[in-house]
């Protein structure tokens, strides 16, 4: 498998089984073995257990089944044959539709990341899908391709992100891909710990001090008390689970795309981040990590949605837990230099408006950066590239108005995190911290531009 230079719109074919000259490419002959296949398990779980209940249907529980699972395979594959898809030097096209046909063109130079994520049984049978995150997209990844080849996906992926950069995509099947650079691996041990010193600690302590409280008023409201419990502690321990399995094995590298993200136990994800797309990075300090000195580090690129809160937290960490200074280090060589101090404390009369907060609520900035800190239990600290701002605003609230403070913000082209706050500012400082921060990043776009 190679990808020789396009020639016309489209380029040349990436796998054998083209459906025309033009290079139009169908996606793995499996494919309708796994669609259909979810389907039948959906299937075999709803009237299975009504068979197992009614040993008098199981008639027509066998009938539904065994038309019900050949159907689903028979869509799965009539789904398969109507769909393809083709790279051209500026494009992603990709058709799709049985009775509406749907014809997808995406432009490469939207594109963010591309990511390839290898679910269960998808890994079971040697495939992968393909994801892409643009900007403007409608809260998910667009156009994705799955299922492929794992290395198809691969090769695919490295052709995509060489049109992107603007290389020329001399990558095939058979050449070496250019090794990367591992720059931080997470322990298990760490991840764990970080993992139960988190929701879990907190929720075990709430239920065994409102348990205890309960064993001395009375001893007889203790078993409903705990049945009460049981279904907090499943959604804790559901959580906890879902999240040692998603950052199982976080690894961090460098290549040449830029960074490479990859963790995962059962559902395996490889993130590809390419070099200049990070709006901001936010370092987190829970109040139970501080005596290990571990931050949890999120990175935000401009059109990654990531879909719901799970698929958020699965593809918004750039380091699920690390020592502090490691988190900076590598903060520092993902913005391209070294944050500036947070040197700039807030005006006495903020203590009247966050008094819990009020040491927290910090500001540092320099020519390329911006750094903010607040939170009372979590210590947050937010990093903004003067080059990604969108936008700077200034808001007073009716509280503030009375203290004469000010909160600036810093709006940039994220959705996990759409930017940074310098609260509770006096009225003069955040009118000079405005003045600067236009200033910085006027500059700093002019030189992003001339790049």
């Amino acid at each position: 498998m190679t990808f020789p230079e396009a020639a016309d719109e489209a380029g040349p074919p990436l796998r054998a089984d083209v459906d025309d000259e033009q290079g139009w490419t169908r996606l793995h002959p499996l494919t309708p073995l796994l669609r259909g296949g979810r389907f039948a398990l959906a299937l075999l779980a709803l009237f299975g257990q009504q068979g197992l209940r009614e040993t008098s249907s199981t008639t027509a529980v066998l009938a539904v089944l065994g038309g019900g699972i050949p159907l689903a395979v028979l869509l799965g594959w009539v789904s398969w044959r109507a769909m393809r898809y083709r790279v051209t030097d500026t494009e992603l096209q990709v058709d799709s539709g049985v009775l509406t046909k749907r014809n997808r063109r995406l432009p490469l130079a939207r594109v963010q990341s591309v990511d390839v994520v290898r679910p269960l049984f998808a890994r079971f049978l040697g495939l992968a899908e393909l994801r892409l995150e643009v900007v403007g997209g409608s809260g998910g990844a667009e156009a994705p391709l799955s299922y492929l080849a794992e290395n198809d996906a691969e090769v695919l992926r490295m052709r995509l992100l060489d049109l992107v950069s603007g290389r020329s995509a001399g990558t095939t099947a058979d050449t070496p891909v250019e090794p990367e650079n591992v720059l931080v691996v997470v322990p298990l041990g760490p991840l764990v710990w970080s993992t139960l010193l988190g929701p879990p600690l907190v929720v075990g302590v709430g239920l065994l001090v409102v348990g205890t409280g309960a064993a001395v008023v009375d001893l007889s409201l203790v078993p409903g008390v705990v049945l009460g419990a049981v279904p907090l502690l499943l959604g804790v321990a559901s959580f906890a689970v879902r999240r040692l399995l998603a950052e199982y094995g976080f690894t961090v590298a460098e290549t040449a795309d830029g960074l490479r993200l990859r963790h995962g136990l059962l559902e395996t994800r490889s993130q590809s981040i390419p070099a200049g797309r990070v709006q901001g990075i936010r370092m987190r300090e829970p109040l139970l990590w501080r005596p290990s000195g571990w931050v949890r580090v999120e990175v935000d690129v401009a059109g990654y949605s990531g879909g719901n809160a799970e698929e958020q937290a699965a593809t918004g960490a750039l380091l699920p837990v690390a020592p502090r200074d490691l988190a900076v280090r590598l903060s520092a060589r993902v913005l391209g230099g070294d944050p500036p101090p947070v040197s700039r404390p807030a005006p006495p009369a903020a203590r009247w408006r966050a008094p819990l907060s009020f040491r927290r609520l910090r500001v540092g900035l320099d020519e390329a950066h911006l750094v903010a800190t607040s939170g009372i239990l979590t210590t947050t600290t937010d990093i903004v590239p003067w080059a990604r701002v969108q936008s700077l605003r200034l808001t007073q609230g009716p509280w503030q108005r009375r203290l004469g403070l000010t909160s600036l913000h810093i709006d940039t082209a994220g959705r996990r995190l759409p930017g940074a706050i310098a609260p509770h500012r006096s009225d003069d400082e955040a009118l000079d911290l405005l003045a600067e921060a236009t200033a910085c990043a006027r500059s700093a776009r002019r030189v992003a531009h001339l790049r």
